[in-house]
């Protein structure tokens, strides 16, 4: 070992103990899909009915859980 490796590790800390619980994190995504009724108008002249599908509703809601917490020892 050379003087300067010697030297350096004489300033260094001896290594610690230390035990960190292991951290906590969770994630879910549900779909979610609803429709409505559909429509209806009525055009004039002449008389016609046309029937509108109703829209389809989606959405994906996302919720995340993380925590921490500091060393033990």
């Amino acid at each position: 070992m050379s003087y300067l490796s010697q030297q350096l590790s004489s300033r260094c800390f001896p290594p610690c103990e230390v035990t960190c619980p292991q951290p906590y994190a969770d994630a879910c995504s549900q779909p979610c899909v609803t429709s409505c009724g559909d429509s209806r108008a009525v055009v004039y002249p002449p008389p016609v009915v046309i029937t509108f599908p109703g829209p389809i509703l989606s959405s994906c809601p996302q919720e995340s859980f993380v925590g921490s917490s500091a060393p033990l020892g």
